[in-house]
Parts: structure tokens; sequence; C-alpha cells
């Protein structure tokens, strides 16, 4: 990777991958794009507005920095794609295809991420495996099955170097949630450091695999740059840091924060989404093809968090 371009910069994920990317590959050679311009944006790097549903603006703007990579973030995340269904098929679906179309066009290496949102009901729950069933009941998740299938046939089908992970919830102090089913695992540390107390849309025992920002940012860039001709998988690796329900954030707090109080006030709509995903999945097989490894765990991370909030 030399040049790079980055759609959904602005987003949770986009916002510190940017920043990242830009601090190990140069600050002109990473370009920051979103569907939206915030005051100042331009002072930390090259930045372009972009609508990723429209093909030739990213093709414009692909050809005018002369990038050799894309990292394609730009998507609606799981409980807004189930309010606005069709709006999350044109951004998750059209927006995809247009990128992918882009990076064949160009000969582009491509990333762009799957999620844990790819399995259903129907998948094993515990340790699930690298190749299984995978029928999610959101639309989110039907967008992830069908964008890792995509992203294998433009492998295939014109040699396109893509690859992708399959993301548990992710965990950042830097960015606000973005509608996830997962973010209440931002909020809680939030809440927290203003109010001693949280009350969470999740139920309690309800498990779901997450990850600290700092080693999702490294995975990505690690995959990227591993060998090619060592990757099995390419576009849907599960990869994950811990398994936890709400009250094992409670727990790793009341470590900090002894008087920390969580209480309970479930989403049912989020909630189903919850109960639809795995437990814990098997990361097995990015360890085994390009020697992923997650360096945070629950109280490692609960540490950094709240001091880094406490700093904001």
């Amino acid at each position: 990777m030399k040049k790079i371009l980055v759609t959904g910069a602005l987003g949770q994920i986009g916002s510190e991958l940017t920043e990242k990317l830009r601090e190990t590959y140069g600050l002109d050679n990473v370009i920051g794009t979103d569907i939206r311009r915030v005051d100042g944006i331009e002072d930390k790097g090259p930045f372009e507005v972009v609508d990723v549903t429209k093909a030739n603006q990213l093709v414009e703007v692909a050809k005018k920095y002369k990038v050799d990579t894309m990292m394609h973030l730009a998507a609606l995340l799981s409980a807004k794609a189930e309010a606005f269904p069709k709006v999350a098929w044109d951004i998750n679906m059209g927006g995809l295809i247009y990128a992918l179309e882009t990076a064949r066009e160009l000969d582009l290496k491509f990333f762009t991420p799957s999620s844990i949102g790819a399995f259903g009901p129907t998948t094993p729950r515990d340790q699930t495996p690298q190749d299984t069933l995978q029928r999610p009941t959101t639309m989110y998740g039907v967008n992830k099955v069908a964008g890792e299938l995509l992203c294998d046939y433009y492998y295939n089908r014109f040699g396109v170097d893509t690859r992708g992970v399959r993301f548990p919830g992710l965990i950042s102090y830097v960015a606000p949630p973005g509608g996830g089913t997962t973010d209440y695992a931002v909020e809680i540390y939030y809440e927290a450091v203003k109010n001693n107390a949280y009350t969470s849309y999740i139920a309690k025992g309800t498990y779901m695999d997450m990850m600290y920002m700092p080693d999702a940012l490294n995975a990505i860039v690690q995959l990227m740059e591993a060998d090619s001709e060592k990757l099995v998988h390419r576009n849907a690796f599960n990869i994950s840091a811990m398994s936890a329900e709400p009250e094992d954030f409670a727990n790793a707090i009341q470590k900090q924060i002894p008087d920390f109080k969580l209480s309970y006030n479930v989403d049912p709509i989020r909630q189903k989404i919850a109960e639809s995903w795995p437990n814990s999945i098997d990361s097995q097989a990015a360890k085994n093809e390009w020697g992923f490894k997650a360096e945070y765990d629950i109280d490692r991370m609960t540490a950094d968090m709240l001091d880094k909030i406490r700093g904001k």
C-alpha cells in the first residue's frame, strides 16, 4: 500500500483508521472521503466529499489521487439498517459494488469489513467456525453475507485483491456510537465517567464478541500487508478479542469505579438482533493465515477507555 483511499472516513472505524494510516504511510498518501464535510477536516490531510452510491464520484477521486488501495468503510449499521432497510441496501450494497468496480477498473487492492452480523440464529452459537451456516435475519446481516460473496466473486472472476474481516462489536473512545447493536459497550464507559451508572438496552446474559479499536486497526493493516499467497479465506476472517455480556463490562468498570451501577431497559429490536448473533467466534483461521492476535482483554481495555474518556 502506497496511496490509500478511505470511504466513510468520518465514521467510527474510518475516523481512527484514516489517522493510523496517515501515521504509517504519510499524511498525503491517505485520502479520506465521506458524504459530508466537517470543519477543519482538510487540515488533517487530503479529503473529498464522495457519495458512494454515485459510481462516477469514486472513480474520479481514485484517479485524481492515483491511489493503489481502497478501504471501503461507508455503510449503514445494524440498528439503523433495520429502521431503514431500503436505504441500507442502497448504501451497503450499491456502494460496495461501485467500490469494487472502481477497484477492478483501476487495479486497486481492496478492503471492506464484514461483521458477526453475517451470522444468524441457526449458526452455531459458541466458537462459531470460520466456515459455517449463514442465514441472518436482519437487513444488515443480509448485506454482509452478500458483500462477502461479492468480494469473493470479484477476486475469483476478475482477480481483484479483495480482503476483509468479520468484525465483532468495536469499542472506542474517539468516535460516538453509530447505530450498532453492540454500541452499548461504548456508551457504558461514557456513562460510567459522567454518571457512575448506565442503563443497558441489551439484556443481562447476552454474550457477543467485542474488540478494542486499536486491535481492530492493527488487524486491518496486518491483513492488508499479508502475503496474498497465504490467504485462503481472504474476505471474511473471523476475528475477536473477547466474548462479553453487560455484566462483564460492569464488573471491569467497578474495578476502576467501585460505585458504578448497571441497570436494564431492554430495546426489543436491538435485543432480537443480538440474540441472532453468536456468543463467541473462532478466530483460528486469521491466526493461522496472517498472524492475527488481539492485545487487549476486557480489563486492559476498560482501564484505557476510562482514562481516555476522562481526558476528553
